[in-house]
Parts: C-alpha cells; sequence; structure tokens
C-alpha cells in the first residue's frame, strides 16, 4: 500500500509542478507585457507616405467544403484598400461539394470587376492546408504572401496596416495580427472563446515580441515574406500545426516576427461544442507533434537561455492538459492518502505550493482582462465569473484534449479535421441544418459525463473528512466535465 500511496503523490506533485513551472513562463511574459506598456512601447502603427513603394502581395486563401463562409471572405478581401496592379488574390480551393461552384461564380464576379483573383484548384488533394499553401505558393508572383483562413473578415485596409512593417528590418519574415470577434456576444462558449483569445494575443504575443523570445504565426491573419517561407523550408504537412512549424523553422533560420496588436482581423469563434473540440484537438496534437518534431533543435541551437525556457514550455504547452488530467484524477485518491495515512505532510506542503501555479495563471488572465478605463472593482466584478467559467471549461476539455496531446507525442497520424464554420454573428442565426457538422456524439463524451460525477464525489469526500484544501479544485472539476458533457450533447442533438 506504501508503494502505491508514495506512487500516487509523485505523479501528482510531479505535474503540478510542471504546470507551475509553466505558469512561471506565463507570469514572465506578464511582465514583459507590462513593462513595455510603461515605456509606451506596444502600439507600434505603420506609416505608408504618398513615396511608399507598394510591393507585390498575393492573398492567399485555403479553403475546404466553406459553403456557408467563403463568399464573405472573398468580398471581404477583394474590397483590400491596395493598388490593384500589386495584388492577386489565390482561392486554393480543395472543395469536394457544391462550394466549387459557388467560389467559381464569386471569382468571376470579381475578375469582371478587375480584380486579380485566381481560382486554383490541385489535381491532387496532398497535404491538406499545408499542401494547398505550398501549391499556391509554386505560382504566386507576390514578394509578400497574407493568409486568411475561411472564419475571417478582414478590413479593406489591412494590408496597409500590416505589409509595411517590413520595411523595418530584412529579418523581419512574418508579420502576424491580432484577431477580433464578429460572434463574441453570441453565447457563454464565445464569450469564454474571446476572453481566452484576446489574452492569449494581448499578454502572450506582446510579451514574448517585446521579450525578444520566440512566437508563432497564427495559422490565419497574418503576412509572410515569401523569400522567409522558402529559407525556412516552405510548407509541411508532417503536423497538424503547419503554422507552429513553420514560425519556429524561420526563427531558428534567424527570422523574425513582427507583432503590431494595433492591427485587428475579425474572425467567427465557433459557436457548437463539436466545433470548439473540432479545433482544439487540431491545436493541441499539432502542438505536441510540432514539440517532437523541433524541441531538439531548439534546445540545440544558439539561443539565450531564456529564449529556450520559453520556446519549450511554448511548444510544450499542450502537455499542459495531460498533467490536468494526472492532478485531476488523483486529487480524490490524494484526499484518502491525506486523511487516512502518516507520514505525507511534506509532501502536502510541496504539492500546495505548486498549486500556486494555478494563481499565477489566473494573473495572466486578469492582465489580458482588465479594461485600464475602468476601475478596479469593476474590472473585478466582471472577470471573477468569467475566469470561473473560463477554468471549468478548460479543465472540462482536459481529458479530450489530453489524448489529442498523447497521439500528438508518440507519433500517432490523423488527417487535418477542418472546425465546421456556420456564418453565426447574433443569437437568431443558428447552426441548425450545417451539413458538415457531426451529429454523432463522441463516446469521449460519455466519459466526460462520468467524470463530472467522480469530482462530485471529491466534492462530498471533502466535507466527509473535513478537508477543503482541494474543494475549490473539485468544483472546478465537476461543472467544468458537466458543462461539456451537455453542450456536446445538447449541440449534437440539435444539429
Amino acid at each position: 500500500m506504501y508503494w502505491l500511496e508514495l506512487l500516487i503523490m509523485t505523479l501528482y506533485t510531479g505535474a503540478l509542478l510542471f504546470i507551475f513551472a509553466y505558469s512561471i513562463s506565463q507570469l514572465s511574459l506578464v511582465y514583459h507585457y507590462k513593462k513595455a506598456v510603461k515605456k509606451g512601447q506596444i502600439k507600434q502603427p505603420a506609416t505608408v507616405g504618398p513615396d511608399y513603394e507598394y510591393p507585390m502581395v498575393t492573398v492567399q486563401l485555403p479553403v475546404y467544403n466553406e459553403l456557408y463562409v467563403v463568399e464573405r471572405l472573398i468580398d471581404a478581401v477583394a474590397r483590400f484598400d491596395w493598388p490593384k496592379e500589386r495584388l492577386e488574390i489565390q482561392v486554393l480551393d480543395d472543395s469536394d461539394d457544391e462550394t466549387v461552384e459557388l467560389i467559381a461564380r464569386k471569382v468571376s464576379h470579381w475578375q469582371q470587376q478587375g480584380v486579380a483573383i485566381e481560382h486554383v484548384r490541385r489535381p491532387e488533394r496532398k497535404g491538406f492546408k499545408a499542401g494547398a499553401l505550398q501549391y499556391g505558393m509554386a505560382r504566386a508572383k507576390g514578394e509578400f504572401i497574407a493568409i486568411f483562413d475561411a472564419d475571417f473578415v478582414p478590413q479593406p485596409d489591412f494590408l496597409k496596416g500590416s505589409v509595411p512593417h517590413f520595411n523595418q528590418s530584412k529579418d523581419i519574415g512574418v508579420v502576424q495580427t491580432r484577431w477580433g470577434h464578429i460572434n463574441e456576444k453570441y453565447s457563454l462558449l464565445t464569450r469564454l472563446q474571446a476572453f481566452g483569445l484576446n489574452t492569449h494575443f494581448r499578454v502572450e504575443q506582446n510579451g514574448r515580441f517585446q521579450g525578444g523570445h520566440f512566437l508563432n504565426f497564427n495559422g490565419t491573419a497574418g503576412v509572410w515574406r515569401k523569400t522567409c517561407i522558402e529559407d525556412a523550408g516552405g510548407w509541411k504537412a508532417d503536423t497538424l500545426t503547419e503554422d507552429l512549424d513553420l514560425s519556429y523553422r524561420a526563427q531558428l533560420k534567424g527570422w523574425k516576427i513582427f507583432y503590431p496588436p494595433e492591427i485587428v482581423a475579425p474572425a467567427e469563434l465557433p459557436a457548437a461544442m463539436g466545433a470548439i473540440k473540432s479545433q482544439q484537438y487540431r491545436w493541441t496534437k499539432g502542438a505536441a507533434e510540432t514539440s517532437r518534431k523541433l524541441l531538439p533543435q531548439v534546445l540545440k541551437a544558439q539561443l539565450p537561455w531564456g529564449t529556450k525556457f520559453h520556446a519549450a514550455f511554448h511548444l510544450l504547452n499542450s502537455a499542459v492538459f495531460i498533467c490536468i488530467v494526472i492532478t485531476a484524477l488523483l486529487s480524490v485518491p490524494v484526499l484518502f492518502i491525506l486523511n487516512l495515512s502518516d507520514g505525507w505532510g511534506m509532501l502536502l506542503n510541496i504539492s500546495m505550493i505548486f498549486l500556486m501555479g494555478y494563481v499565477f495563471l489566473v494573473i495572466f488572465y486578469w492582465n489580458g482582462f482588465k479594461n485600464d478605463g475602468v476601475s478596479f472593482w469593476q474590472n473585478l466584478r466582471q472577470f471573477v465569473p468569467q475566469m470561473f467559467m473560463l477554468l471549468s471549461v478548460f479543465l472540462g476539455l482536459s481529458v479530450h484534449n489530453a489524448v489529442a496531446v498523447f497521439e500528438g507525442l508518440i507519433g500517432k497520424k490523423s488527417p487535418f479535421i477542418r472546425t465546421p464554420k456556420f456564418n453565426i454573428k447574433t443569437t437568431k442565426d443558428s447552426w441548425h441544418g450545417n451539413k458538415y457538422f457531426s451529429r454523432k456524439v463522441n463516446p469521449l463524451t460519455l466519459v466526460e459525463g462520468l467524470l463530472s460525477l467522480y469530482f462530485s464525489a471529491g466534492l462530498a469526500l471533502a466535507f466527509y473528512f473535513n478537508d477543503f484544501a482541494l474543494l475549490p479544485f473539485h468544483i472546478l472539476l465537476s461543472l467544468g466535465f458537466l458543462l461539456v458533457f451537455y453542450y456536446s450533447v445538447q449541440h449534437t442533438r440539435h444539429a
């Protein structure tokens, strides 16, 4: 029994240690962000003077069966405020449904308006999004390449706000912009996603940029220097996050990623739990695949130790979900051990220190949320319930994401899973009848429902033992898994 207890406590404490170390890296980014804010270094608007020489820009739109949103995307890009003779648009269409005809009609319309837009159809769909981008790049005329996913609706001045930044240095290989949200207020799930993404762009991307650390192209709403893509080895399809992969390969070659947060590219957030899970699966598994591929190169590279530290935790950030699952599942046995066995007081004290990692993450999100134009107490009243719900859903998705991470780390391959798009802006809109939305309930959803009951038992044990140290954790876990289970079933039933 002692050895079982030792194993449980060691795994529990070890997982908390990783979460703690990861949270330290995030806290460091908060420091860099706040330091830059204090010095007035955050906003760096581009200038397009009368003597500005407009370079040739290719806009790539990789799409696959985007019946509901592709017209919106093409219309937005066709209206870019950029000299027509210095702009070409590639609709990289891998669709195999009626989206093909829809794109053909829309492309023809804009061609008649004098827009240099091309409907590109590959002879064979190899390499998914990465393959499409690489195929398009081979025929691209632009010195710079802007990329937009189908759920984005960029503003007409996007290129004027981003492309001129390349003139600051020949080492700038990418300009990444901030995402906006056209349907943020649609539901609880869209509000929570916006909350998380806003913190990523406001604190994390700014912190990495200002600290001189590696950051990533977010897959869309950014502009690449074509020579940078070529020098880094081009787009590769051996991971599900081709954007993170190429970002790191480029930075290992000496290229820089520039991040101007004042440029916002609006996009549609996934409104259904199934769509969120598809997106999370691709992001987390792809990050694990990229860490497996590139982390050894990062650690061997001639880089400052701080850059290596942040790059390592950046590449391994999805592994946090495995650690969360370990601490969550073991937290109930830990309650039994601490209250029925002797001799674990010191290890308990250590694990309690490591639980501070969750507090550091709250600080991280607080800095991403707070509005400087609003009083502290007003910010706090809005922040607390959103942070509570974000943590709950974050924990509720941990098993789903941990499975994806594990598959990525062991090298199990899977096809590129697109996130269903709905063209949803207001509460009056619905995804009912959307042909791309799966109506099957994943068996893992049942596990999520059972885990909600499991952690509810942990709540009962807190009162039985009169030990409330893990009570907040179990509240978040039981609620989080319940919400994920509920939304997964509810959204599938109403698809």
